[in-house]
């Protein structure tokens, strides 16, 4: 049994060992356009990738800076490795959330030039538990008794086709990558 995935674009990689140089930012894109949020639990399509954009756009808004904006759009890089896992499953897999911290830093690292500190995740979480509230509401109709985020951007559940989510991937990766 192999220990590596192909990737899209034909790279073989190791998720366990990975290796920057293996990363491929249109790997990452086509991916995470293809992964659907809520382990497809969910009244309509909705791409890990279409969540990603959303929580850059916010970043934007948010006048967080194209870091931040970056790393918010790079924040489930990993799943395209190892594949989307629920929040109330992934708690209890230690052993995947480091390995999934490990990739995250190698895919920092090698687009941001660091690792984020503890200043920085904790924006990139806010944003992306800020965008669960509307993903469960929305998306898996879940009801929830807190009050809901204040949103600086407006943002659609809109079915759209994969490719669609891919290129406007890669062109805000384009964008923030090149003006940081």
């Amino acid at each position: 049994m192999a220990d590596w995935i192909t990737t899209y674009g034909g790279i073989y990689f190791f998720p366990l060992e990975p290796e920057a140089d293996k990363i491929e930012i249109t790997d990452v894109a086509h991916a995470l356009s293809l992964i659907c949020r809520g382990n497809g639990h969910v009244k309509t399509f909705f791409s890990v990738g279409q969540h990603c954009i959303h929580c850059a756009l916010e970043a934007e808004a948010r006048g967080y800076g194209n870091r931040i904006a970056l790393a918010c759009l790079l924040h489930d890089a990993s799943e395209a490795y190892m594949s989307d896992v629920p929040r109330p499953f992934k708690q209890h897999l230690s052993d995947y959330i480091s390995h999934e911290k490990t990739l995250l830093d190698i895919v920092y690292t090698k687009y941001l030039g660091s690792r984020l500190d503890e200043k920085e995740e904790k924006k990139v979480k806010e944003i992306d538990d800020d965008m669960l509230y509307y993903d469960l509401k929305i998306l898996l109709r879940g009801v929830s008794e807190e009050a809901p985020p204040i949103m600086k951007t407006h943002f659609s559940y809109e079915v759209l086709p994969f490719e669609v989510v891919e290129k406007r991937y890669l062109e805000l990766f384009e964008r923030y990558y090149r003006e940081l």
